[in-house]
């Protein structure tokens, strides 16, 4: 059977007109909305001032015109400091600065590190010349230096400088440390490291020692050196010495997918039993096998990572639920499910492992429900209260709400409404604390819910053959409260006589 041949991306969009090619970005940035980034970036490289490039007759390479960003830059600061006089509080210069940082980002991972260090050294002395003005304003530079300091590593790391080179760029950024108050240090390692470091060089060969990559003991920074040094490694395709450096750097995370990317799916296996940590390694591994077609070590290693520390457990336990039902492993995908209900509780999932529990599911109920009375986070409140609903747990569902602030008004509502034939004495003790508490403060704005409780007390009263305590309260509330005269009218509706 013959293949195919797929024409080449310059043939198939030759086809199409600037609408139809408009249409077809569309679509697929619908499909991969990850995807409005990356076009994001292009679209600013090829129409913002950042990139105006001129071809370079020296070299035959593209050059940044300095001018055009560093006047970007600087309108980014003033524009700061008349956002800050008009009275905002919100921070507008890291976003954009952190965009232009990018840029460069950009043209490194190009491998074009002369555009690279170019931009950043505009971005880099046009902030440190002009932070001043925005500093009044209580600018912090922290989050800008750590994306410039990580930018400058990588762009160092891609380039092949000359010593006299090295000599300027380090005495720039010993400059900028000094003027501008800002950590360089991993951009300044890298620059005195290069590629030519003995520990290194000895690690990219393959002789790994308790050390890692460094002489002695490594610095604070040691782990975002090692993910640029992977990164560009990675990017030269130099897999091996990617191995070995994950390897002696701790990176287990970049050690293992990067072994299953390169098909090697026993040795990462094997690897992993005795490597993983944590959750995240496991799923970063789980998925790279998944991609690898190799199922069955996915969800082994995916059910390995449920019992591993980590802050990822339902959204792995959701991802190994679903693998397992497509290998049709019944079980698995309910124990998966299960520990995605223990990371973050909801009706749904609980309804979800009851339509897989099957004759089980009084076991695995009580399993559950036991999750949901020990469970301490906030922000399970609805979960908890729509199972025990669903469940006829009056009672846990009143304890649920009892305490709760009337931001949570729509559940506490809804437990008043089932508690009423149950427990018509909480719903109106509650309710009348409620309503009292914003009828005490005067609160006009407030006095639809003040009346919205009181109808609650009034069909708990009526519920439980109580009109007469319902109408001697009410005339009580009236006295009271007879001169706030819009919470009069209200009184007045049918619904609360």
């Amino acid at each position: 059977m013959s293949t195919k041949q797929i024409p080449s991306l310059e043939k198939l969009l030759a086809r199409l007109d600037l609408v139809e090619t408009q249409r077809l970005l569309k679509d697929i940035v619908a499909k991969h909305p990850e995807l409005i980034e990356d076009i994001d970036r292009y679209v600013s490289l090829m129409t913002n001032p950042v990139a105006s490039i001129e071809p370079s007759k020296s070299l035959g390479r593209t050059t940044v015109d300095p001018k055009p960003l560093q006047r970007q830059v600087r309108q980014i600061l003033r524009d700061a400091v008349h956002y800050w006089e008009e009275g905002c509080e919100d921070d507008p210069i890291g976003e954009e600065l952190l965009s232009i940082v990018q840029t460069a980002v950009d043209f490194s991972e190009r491998g074009d590190s002369k555009n690279a260090i170019a931009i950043l050294e505009v971005i880099t002395s046009t902030c440190v010349e002009n932070w001043d003005d925005v500093a009044d304003y209580g600018a912090d530079n922290e989050e800008v230096v750590q994306e410039l300091n990580e930018a400058w590593c990588e762009a160092i790391l891609t380039a092949v400088l000359t010593p006299e080179e090295k000599v300027d760029l380090k005495v720039n950024l010993e400059t900028w440390h000094q003027r501008w108050d800002a950590d360089f240090g991993l951009a300044m390692e890298a620059l005195e490291q290069g590629w030519n470091y003995p520990p290194l060089m000895r690690v990219l060969q393959g002789n790994i020692t308790e050390h890692g990559a460094w002489e002695g003991e490594s610095p604070d920074y040691a782990n975002d050196l090692a993910l640029i040094r992977l990164k560009i490694l990675e990017r030269q395709e130099r897999y091996q010495e990617y191995l070995y450096l994950a390897k002696a750097e701790g990176q287990t995370q970049q050690y293992l997918t990067m072994l299953g990317r390169l098909g090697r799916v026993e040795e990462a296996f094997a690897a992993a039993k005795t490597q993983m940590t944590s959750m995240e390694e496991a799923f970063a591994l789980a998925k790279t096998l998944r991609e690898q077609v190799a199922l069955p070590q996915a969800l082994n290693i995916a059910q390995m990572g449920l019992k591993l520390p980590g802050s990822c457990q339902y959204d792995l336990g959701i991802w190994t639920s679903d693998l397992a039902e497509a290998l049709g492993d019944s079980q698995a995908a309910l124990d998966a499910r299960k520990a995605a209900f223990q990371a973050r509780p909801s009706f749904q999932d609980y309804q979800k492992i009851e339509s897989k529990a099957f004759e089980n599911w009084e076991s695995v109920k009580t399993d559950l429900l036991r999750i949901l009375y020990t469970h301490g986070s906030w922000g399970i409140e609805e979960a908890k209260v729509d199972i025990f609903l669903h469940e006829g747990l009056i009672e846990d569902a009143i304890a649920t709400v009892t305490e709760l602030s009337s931001y949570y008004s729509t559940i506490i509502r809804r437990v008043m409404d089932a508690a009423i034939p149950h427990n018509p004495d909480w719903v109106i003790t509650n309710a009348r604390r409620r309503a009292e508490s914003i009828m005490d403060a005067g609160k006009a704005e407030q006095y639809f819910y003040a009346v919205d409780w009181l109808k609650k007390v009034r069909a708990a009263y009526l519920e439980s053959g109580r009109r007469s305590h319902w109408s001697t309260y009410r005339a009580q509330l009236m006295e009271t409260h007879a001169r706030k005269y819009k919470l009069m009218g209200l009184f007045k509706h049918k619904d609360m006589e």
